[in-house]
């Protein structure tokens, strides 16, 4: 009996190595930027968009959405619902939430708002700022958020959807915008994120000179100029970016995780299915931590459970 006891213990603390040493390797809080091309109610009210788009959010602890055109709160709300709904029915009630910027822009046809949506349960909102200045078509709508599963525990998120024609001057302007909320909230922890439009014939290597978030070496590029952002054949560039500012920013960043998401080869979707969703590709980045960790109790129950079966099955 004693055997059998040893035995069976050591199942369990094989079980439970196994989980800790597989959510170690998963580990990771996901920050997503999706230019989600004008995302409006009769966009939102399309399932087959509404689902893909749900399965996309829903790999992202933040995800920042661009050219949102909402403001009756008809296209986001319903993405709330069903990503909430999705969370509820898995083992753990994570519900998401949202904050989005007002209406911008300066044609009123073109008028979009800034959206994050985040997971309220590891991460909250601890500021918010709306920036104003004739820089740019779309001013950052910028906040700051603080999870306690991230090596790097408060950050600010600056995103910014550039009008084309003007992205030399709007992504230099960034700098500006840096100065302004890291001295506002003494924070140098700083992440820029969105459509630059940053790549191709809207920023040349010329440009590049022109534009301080490049000739200033304290800031990171972590999607690199060959990268292709966009869904078609017709374009290959790099228009979608994320940069950080400062070592400890990019130190608590897992290496070589800025990419593009694919969610059309990940999902198996024809190219136009893809394209009812957006021209552009979701890019990502993970922070270092335990976002996952939070899915060890109902895992271990099913090792657990997985490891007796198998212990007193041959008795049987």
């Amino acid at each position: 009996m004693r055997g059998r006891s040893s035995n069976l213990c050591s199942l369990l603390l094989f079980s439970v190595f196994s989980l800790l040493f597989g959510a170690a390797l998963v580990s990771g809080f996901r920050i997503c930027s999706f230019n989600v091309n004008r995302f409006n109610s009769a966009k939102a009210a399309k399932p087959n968009v509404l689902h893909t788009l749900t399965k996309v959010v829903s790999k992202c602890d933040i995800c920042l959405l661009q050219d949102v055109v909402d403001s009756d709160g008809k296209a986001v709300k319903p993405l709330l619902t069903l990503l909430n709904r999705w969370k509820s029915t898995r083992y753990d009630k994570l519900p998401y939430a949202s904050v989005s910027s007002k209406v911008l822009g300066k044609s009123a046809d073109n008028m979009q708002q800034y959206v994050f949506i985040y997971r309220r349960d590891i991460v909250n909102v601890t500021g918010q700022h709306q920036y104003e200045g004739n820089a740019f078509v779309r001013p950052p709508f910028v906040v700051q958020f603080y999870s306690n599963k991230t090596d790097i525990k408060e950050f600010i998120l600056v995103p910014l959807h550039s009008e084309p024609e003007q992205a030399v001057q709007e992504i230099d302007s960034l700098y500006d915008v840096f100065e302004k909320v890291s001295e506002m909230w003494n924070n140098t922890n700083v992440m820029f994120l969105g459509d630059f439009h940053a790549g191709c014939a809207y920023v040349t290597r010329h440009d590049k000179k022109s534009i301080r978030l490049y000739t200033n070496s304290n800031f990171s590029w972590l999607i690199g100029d060959g990268v292709d952002t966009t869904v078609t054949d017709l374009t290959d560039c790099a228009y979608d970016r994320i940069v950080v500012h400062g070592q400890d920013f990019l130190k608590a960043i897992r290496p070589f995780s800025g990419k593009v998401f694919n969610f059309g080869k990940e999902f198996k979707l024809r190219r136009t299915k893809v394209l009812d969703v957006s021209d552009h590709y979701p890019i990502e980045v993970r922070l270092k931590g335990s976002a996952f960790l939070h899915l060890a109790p109902p895992l271990l129950i099913l090792l657990g459970v997985s490891a007796i079966i198998q212990f007193f099955l041959p008795a049987l």
